[in-house]
């Protein structure tokens, strides 16, 4: 079976929204493009390598209308991957399949898990409503976070009120870039979260 991604740009308080500049979703969204200052081409070679790693995209009706109306133009090593790889849009309306190798995805939860067995690596980018039904149906493998160092104090959230309890572990340990910018991967484990007492946890060590 292959696995799901989920790539996502982050500020240090978990905001998500208009990362890469304003659209017409996030109206007057104040700190759209928060991301730009933080990227320099050592991050930006890594990103083009995570990247090149997919062999598929699983996006959000949102997220996949702002990528048609830039990617299908686009000829750098990014846009050709968009461009060749299947995109799957996880949408219950009519959504505009104008960009190439595009098929509509009517039920996330069902047609996800043929999907992962139908592709090696799978990456969802952005996509912020659709990744509640990925997590809750538990289909994400990875989270790959590129973490900025900004607090924005408002806006979407990568986990709002209301996500599924998941744990997670470190793949691999954090990567800083000069930008500021880091990158962390995580992996989905089974389960739900574990607790402890800290006061029962001291008193069994004494």
């Amino acid at each position: 079976m292959g696995e799901l991604h989920v790539n996502m740009n982050i500020t240090l308080d978990g905001v998500i929204q208009a990362n890469g500049g304003p659209n017409e979703q996030d109206g007057d969204f104040e700190y759209a493009g928060w991301e730009r200052p933080f990227w320099d081409q050592e991050s930006s070679d890594k990103l083009i390598e995570d990247v090149q790693a997919s062999d598929a995209l699983l996006l959000g009706r949102t997220t996949y209308d702002i990528f048609r109306g830039y990617w299908p133009s686009a000829t750098d090593e990014i846009g050709s991957v968009f461009n060749r790889v299947p995109k799957y849009v996880a949408s219950r309306g009519k959504p505009e399949l104008t960009w190439a190798t595009s098929t509509q995805v009517a039920d996330a939860a069902q047609e996800v898990r043929d999907l992962r067995q139908r592709h090696r690596q799978i990456h969802t980018w952005g996509s912020a409503n659709l990744l509640q039904t990925l997590f809750r149906e538990g289909l994400v493998d990875r989270v790959n976070l590129w973490v900025c160092p900004v607090v924005i104090g408002e806006g979407k959230r990568l986990f709002p009120a209301g996500t599924a309890p998941t744990r997670f572990e470190v793949v691999e340990p954090p990567r800083s870039f000069k930008s500021g910018v880091m990158l962390v991967r995580y992996r989905r484990l089974e389960g739900p979260p574990e607790t402890v007492n800290a006061a029962k946890a001291i008193d069994s060590e004494q």
